[in-house]
């Protein structure tokens, strides 16, 4: 004897499941958004703890000189913009998620313009924050700047420290727009 299945009222077996195409979590984006989330973090802690007083000896006086990221405008603006990019890779994570389940079709575009928005600031600040760097590094004859890392020599390892790691969130986000792009050409 075989089982038999008895239809329901519309016609179809009670035992035929519909099964759904599941939908499919972008790997590469959900790593690139938290790289570059986790990147931008690291690069805004650093920056914001960064700190360093020393005692310096000239023409026969000591006084004490403090570096703090507060002091130069180029360096509140990359503290800052990475600041926002952390903020944005968090919700933009947040909302990549909920759109793959929900099936909404306007978020992946979204997401792709504000990820170049926010990348294109990025990028900004970390050039701004390596021209203050190298100045600070090599000082600047021409208008009399004295060069500063000889003497905070701490300070300036953990800002270009932050630096790369923001160089690299910066690359997180360029390389999700490129996937991005790619995915639009291709569907």
């Amino acid at each position: 004897m075989g089982t038999q299945s008895k239809p329901d009222v519309d016609g179809v077996h009670s035992d035929v499941k519909v099964v759904e195409k599941p939908t499919r979590t972008r790997p590469y984006d959900v790593l690139l958004r938290f790289l570059a989330l986790s990147l931008t973090l690291v690069a805004t802690i650093i920056v914001a703890v960064n700190k360093e007083t020393k005692t310096i000896s000239y023409a026969g006086m000591q006084f004490k000189a403090t570096a703090k990221w507060e002091y130069m405008s180029a360096i509140v603006f990359f503290l800052v913009s990475n600041a926002i990019g952390c903020s944005y890779a968090a919700a933009s994570l947040a909302i990549s998620m909920v759109s793959r389940t929900s099936g909404n079709k306007t978020a992946p575009f979204l997401l792709t313009v504000l990820d170049l928005v926010i990348m294109a600031l990025l990028f900004s600040a970390n050039g701004a924050a390596a021209a203050v760097g190298v100045i600070g590094q090599k000082g600047n004859s021409h208008v009399q700047w004295m060069k500063v890392c000889n003497v905070f020599n701490a300070y300036c390892n953990h800002a270009t420290a932050a630096l790369v790691l923001s160089l690299i969130g910066s690359s997180a986000f360029l390389l999700g727009v490129v996937h991005s792009v790619f995915k639009l050409h291709y569907r």
